[in-house]
């Protein structure tokens, strides 16, 4: 069951895009709409005209069923003359003109399909038949096994006669219809004809199962005359095409087209040779040519999986091997019960339903795999689970001799016990589906989003990075358009999640969920949206703090200049020495200084080189204190605020230890910048020693407090022969970071 071609997104695709996705998503309007509306009128008018066929057949409301001697005997009707009889042995049904239709131990409606000895299936079909014509004389006499008899006319059946379980199955068979005829017309290409021709043809056998769960006394006549042949060539078409379709998606094989040939030969060569009696036992070369080519499938979706680790591959081999496994079984407990009277018989047309539902909910499943189906889920997980129930019931009579209580009680009892155990195990394993936990989502999210806060401009390889600890892709593609939102494409083997990108839109495109072990889901997306948001706000959280911050900065450096810088004037104007002038002079300065930074969003870090050296050189001069100045780059980033007063504080502190603490004649200051990495070195020849002992007060726990808010780290050693070595160092100073 490939799972069929999915919808990618809307605008043209790019070169990446294609890789994932060849086509746009199709619109439902013109020639697709008008071709659909037609499908689904012509599936209501096959599904009517079937009705209206078993409908208008003649039959008896009676319910005949083998007793354990392999006698017919009369269960039950709701006709009062035979209701009076039931528990009697049905012998014969004799019509006016004479004739005498005997009964045998065949259980009322076997289906042909899933009989296992030729001359019971023979017997079967000759009976259906003679059942009809002689109803459709109109008045039957019934002879029971106390020799009496009872005459009737057998009415058609109408509506209420065709039984509860018809009109289940019947939409089911017309949802598989529209089901089809939508993804055919979807993507009109090979791989949606072939899940196409998967899925009419377990239509077809629903029809015919709902044909035979009618209530009651006769068919239409010929109804079984072809069904054996006719639901064998549903079923080896079935195989044929997953082969076929396994061979093409989601990866083309080399071999493809021989692979295909030898199916579709096998299927057609056994097909012929049934519907021409050249084959000796054919329902046991019709079973055994499905499980082959069921196994060949699977042989082909292992190596596609080889060549690229797509999910639809993993996905594709898991319903492949579950439902080769049930059919496998089913088949070795139809074999057992051959030949078994009565009640094996009736399990083995149960277990034959059950596989039906169970193979046409896999269908039904495959193009909803990448959205949230969990009732679709649920029922082919209950339909394989009622498959292994039957089996295992079957089994245990005829290979145990268990009676009929105690096979159903323990094979419901192990179905059961397994569905309880690994029911959440097995269906996320059916469909490559593993929840993200909460606390792991989270954790990651906020890390990332203190991140983006601390780095807007990082948003993009942050996201990305993000992206891939969630939903570990085999690889992330960027492509140059954007998205109204993250949207899954391909069926679920890709996730695309729009970027924010000035001036040209763009996104990411991220392929094979879980290394390829799952499909991306409608889940995935909504938390790729949600992640989105998150780092949305927190984007929008610092730059409305940074613009708080910024306007805060302007008004105290308007109020430093208006009123502090006003105030030293004054002072330098009433000085009574000149020392004291040169002193406040400098201390405007450096007033002009940090308003100006104060001022301004970014800095070159070459023009804050400048002004940090003319600082320090008025500082130390005033002092008699050398300096010595080295200044090395490879890149001139733009410094923000948050760097350049760091920065600033940090020389002008350690400048301060030097001269006040130190009592230095000398200091020299090395400052680097390689690779986006910022080493900043200060030596003086001072007096102190021992700086491992020092008690870290206003002034160095500030340089630590600053040095920590670059991100980078501080240390204190001895010089030699004398004084104190400070380095520095802190990443993030690369050009455009």
């Amino acid at each position: 069951m490939a799972p069929p071609a999915a919808a990618a997104t809307s605008a043209g695709p790019t070169r990446p895009e294609r890789r994932v996705d060849p086509r746009p998503t199709p619109h439902w309007i013109g020639w697709r709409l008008r071709l659909m509306v037609l499908a689904a009128v012509l599936g209501c008018l096959g599904s009517f005209g079937w009705m209206r066929w078993l409908a208008d057949s003649p039959y008896i409301a009676a319910t005949v069923q083998a007793d354990p001697l392999g006698r017919p005997i009369l269960s039950d009707s709701s006709l009062p003359a035979l209701a009076a009889e039931a528990g009697q042995p049905l012998v014969a049904i004799e019509t006016p003109d004479g004739r005498s239709l005997a009964l045998d131990g065949l259980a009322d409606h076997e289906s042909p399909r899933w009989q296992v000895d030729d001359d019971r299936r023979a017997r079967l079909v000759q009976r259906q038949q003679a059942l009809a014509e002689a109803l459709a004389g109109g008045s039957v006499t019934l002879r029971l096994g106390n020799d009496r008899r009872v005459a009737m006319i057998a009415p058609p059946r109408g509506i209420g006669g065709l039984g509860l379980l018809f009109w289940p199955l019947t939409a089911l068979a017309l949802l598989l219809w529209l089901v089809a005829a939508a993804v055919l017309l979807a993507r009109p290409q090979g791989r949606n004809a072939l899940f196409a021709a998967m899925a009419l043809g377990q239509a077809g056998n629903l029809l015919f199962i709902a044909l035979e769960s009618a209530p009651g006394l006769g068919l239409p006549a010929g109804a079984l005359a072809h069904e054996f042949l006719l639901r064998v060539g549903f079923d080896l078409a079935t195989a044929a095409a997953a082969v076929h379709a396994f061979a093409l998606h989601p990866r083309r094989l080399a071999r493809a087209r021989g692979v295909a040939a030898l199916a579709w030969g096998a299927a057609l060569l056994v097909v012929v040779l049934v519907g021409a009696g050249a084959l000796p036992r054919p329902w046991w070369w019709a079973q055994g040519t499905m499980l082959a080519l069921g196994l060949a499938a699977l042989a082909v979706v292992t190596a596609s999986l080889r060549v690229e680790r797509n999910p639809f591959a993993a996905v594709a081999r898991r319903f492949a091997a579950v439902a080769v496994a049930t059919l496998a079984l089913l088949s070795l407990a139809a074999a057992f019960a051959a030949g078994q009277a009565g009640t094996p018989q009736v399990v083995t047309g149960l277990g034959a339903l059950v596989w039906t539902l169970f193979l046409a909910s896999l269908l039904l499943l495959a193009p909803f795999l990448s959205r949230s189906r969990q009732v679709l889920r649920e029922f082919a997980m209950l339909a394989g689970i009622s498959t292994i129930a039957t089996s295992l019931d079957l089994l245990f009579v005829t290979l145990f001799s268990l009676g009929r209580f105690t096979s159903l009680t323990l094979a419901v009892f192990l179905s059961l016990g397994a569905y309880a155990a690994a029911r959440q195990w097995i269906l996320n394993r059916m469909v490559g589906r593993n929840v993200l936990t909460t606390e792991r989502a989270f954790e990651q999210l906020y890390r990332v989003a203190r991140e983006v806060q601390a780095q807007p401009s990082r948003y993009a390889p942050l996201l990305e990075r993000l992206l891939r600890e969630l939903f570990e892709p085999l690889e992330v593609l960027p492509v140059p358009r954007g998205a109204a939102g993250a949207q899954v494409i391909g069926g679920g083997s890709s996730l695309v999640v729009p970027v924010q990108a000035d001036p040209v839109p763009a996104s990411l495109v991220l392929r094979f969920a879980r290394r390829g072990k799952r499909l991306f889901s409608a889940e995935d997306a909504r938390l790729a949206d949600r992640v989105l948001e998150q780092l949305r706000r927190a984007v929008a959280y610092d730059q409305a703090v940074e613009r708080g911050r910024h306007e805060e900065r302007l008004r105290i450096a308007q109020d430093l200049h208006d009123d502090i810088g006003a105030r030293l004037l004054t002072l330098m104007y009433q000085a009574h020495s000149p020392e004291m002038e040169d002193y406040i002079r400098h201390t405007l300065l450096d007033l002009k200084t940090l308003t100006r930074g104060l001022s301004t969003t970014e800095h070159r870090l070459s023009h804050a080189v400048a002004e940090w050296k003319s600082d320090l050189t008025q500082r130390l001069k005033a002092a008699h204190v050398e300096l010595g100045w080295t200044f090395d780059h490879d890149e001139d980033p733009l410094l923000s605020v948050v760097q350049w007063s760091a920065l600033t504080r940090v020389l002008r502190e350690l400048t301060s230890n030097a001269l006040y603490h130190a009592q230095a004649t000398r200091l020299d200051i090395a400052l680097r910048v390689s690779a986006g990495r910022l080493t900043l070195t200060v030596t003086d020849d001072g007096v102190g020693r021992a700086p491992q002992a020092w008690s870290h007060g206003l002034g160095l726990g500030g340089v630590r407090k600053r040095v920590k808010l670059l991100g980078g780290e501080v240390r204190w050693r001895e010089n030699e022969p004398r004084g104190i070595v400070c380095e520095v160092e802190a990443d993030g100073f690369a050009a455009g970071t």
